[in-house]
């Protein structure tokens, strides 16, 4: 398999060579050229295999100049035991009717991303001994929240490499904060941004592509890449969870082989839907993808709409991972529902950086509406959402993972769908504990542990990770202007 670019269909390049760089030279993302396709009696093959299995199977799809002997270590390495607190990795669980939960948080950092950024590392290291010529590798990460600390973790010590983490000043919460300030390792950075996320996302993305810049990594015997989900080796592990959920549910007789399935997830910068939409276009039986966004809600106008108009309020919110106003992986979706046509992707690429908006055409738009639907939750549905599904089942959701449900409950009382649902939850209620426990009480918590009073009441186990936090030494105190990114980034490669 190859990968082109979304801005350049001329470029080919193999799955190392798409995982080192990271994003294409001219700016845009890099997608499979083609894709797989894998059949129900597959599928029902892989019910009765592990997380780490089904992995393999559908990664070896994906990277084929990767060896089998390479693709088992990556994985054994990734998903060793003693990282994740559940034996199924990335268990589903059943709530009540057609409404099942993907609790994607279980590894080391309490947060979807470790499903991705445990892997990456052990990716890139393997590409960088194909495609890198033995060029140290510099990492650049803009983060929303959880990213930055799992690639942080992610990446800590592994050799011949170096990584940045740019975060918004006020834009995390008080544990994603904390988890990136006191990271350990040697060859980790960590920086604040005045600014939201998009601020961080777009200065990253022009480190990226500046000549000069480059120019001087090379003859150092650097080379950037990325741990953000434009990286397409970010991505590419989130494809297998909606195939190892399909599997939860035939093997918790929630569905029988071949029946459709709906996937609900809280949406920021596209990543994780869009990996649910490549799995439905390789034969998994998906019927609606749900996009759920929070106040900062531009994907569900554009869904909804055609328009995507980036000038409008930013809300800083809860569910701070979902804070997003420019979702970076809409443009391989709209590449691929364009008939590839890279001309169209340049042009709304390029209306969106100059104009802050573009409009895509009707016939672009009924594609879209052909696979997705979209809504959004405010504070106070976020809110009375995980009262709510405490009161009624004893299940404690986070505020993202609450933005979904809300979401996907409007959803079925406007449609009146009954398909089985999975919703994806993207992190542990006790990285955002104040808030939890405020929705669950009603009421502001103002005491001094949020954590302690969220256990006391839940009995839901603090994660290790998390409790490891209190008393850990803070490593990182600076805080640059997006303008000021790149000399931070000169001076730590220094």
């Amino acid at each position: 398999m190859f990968y082109t670019s979304t801005r350049d269909k001329s470029v080919k390049l193999t799955a190392s060579q798409a995982i080192l760089k990271g994003i294409s030279d001219e700016g845009g993302l890099l997608v499979p050229a083609q894709l797989s396709h894998i059949t129900l009696e597959k599928i029902a093959e892989m019910a009765k295999l592990s997380y780490i299995e089904r992995a393999k199977i559908i990664l070896s799809e994906f990277l084929t100049d990767f060896t089998p002997e390479e693709l088992d270590s990556c994985l054994a390495g990734a998903y060793e035991k003693s990282k994740f607190s559940s034996e199924a990795i990335a268990p589903t669980v059943h709530i009540d009717g057609s409404k099942n939960i993907l609790e994607l948080w279980h590894g080391p950092t309490c947060a979807f991303k470790d499903m991705a950024l445990q892997l990456l590392p052990y990716l890139m290291s393997v590409s960088a001994k194909k495609a890198a010529a033995g060029r140290q590798i510099v990492i650049l990460v803009a983060t929303s929240g959880d990213t930055g600390k799992a690639a942080l973790e992610g990446f800590k010590n592994v050799e011949n490499t170096k990584i940045l983490v740019f975060y918004p000043e006020n834009g995390v919460s008080p544990t994603q904060k904390l988890q990136m300030l006191t990271q350990e390792g040697d060859n980790v950075y960590v920086s604040a941004v005045k600014g939201n996320f998009d601020d961080a996302q777009s200065a990253v993305k022009e480190i990226f592509t500046n000549s000069t810049v480059k120019a001087a990594l090379n003859s150092a015997g650097m080379m950037f890449s990325s741990a953000n989900s434009i990286n397409w080796g970010r991505l590419v592990p989130q494809i297998v969870y909606y195939f190892s959920s399909y599997c939860d549910l035939i093997n918790m007789n929630e569905i029988k082989l071949g029946d459709k399935v709906n996937f609900t997830v809280p949406t920021g910068n596209f990543g994780n839907i869009l990996a649910a939409f490549y799995a439905k276009q390789m034969g998994l039986p998906v019927n609606r993808l749900i996009c759920a966004s929070n106040s900062n809600n531009v994907l569900t106008d554009f869904i909804n709409g055609g328009t995507y108009n980036k000038n409008r309020q930013f809300y800083t919110t809860t569910s701070p991972s979902m804070d997003i106003l420019i979702s970076s992986n809409l443009e391989r979706l709209l590449y691929h529902l364009s008939n590839e046509d890279e001309n169209t992707i340049k042009n709304l690429m390029q209306s969106l950086a100059e104009n802050g908006t573009y409009t895509v055409s009707d016939d672009l738009l009924k594609n879209v509406s052909k696979f997705f639907d979209a809504g959004w939750a405010d504070e106070a549905g976020i809110f009375a959402t995980i009262k709510k599904h405490f009161e009624s089942y004893g299940y404690l959701l986070d505020t993202h993972t609450a933005a979904a449900v809300k979401v996907y409950d409007d959803y079925v009382k406007k449609t009146g769908d009954l398909t089985p649902t999975v919703i994806d939850s993207t992190a542990s209620p006790y990285k955002f504990s104040k808030d939890v426990l405020s929705a669950v009480l009603g009421s502001e918590y103002t005491g001094s542990d949020a954590q302690e009073e969220l256990f006391r009441l839940s009995q839901m186990p603090v994660p290790a990770p998390i409790t490891a936090l209190k008393g850990k030494k803070v490593r990182f105190s600076n805080v640059c202007t997006k303008e000021d990114m790149p000399s931070f980034v000169k001076k730590c490669l220094e």
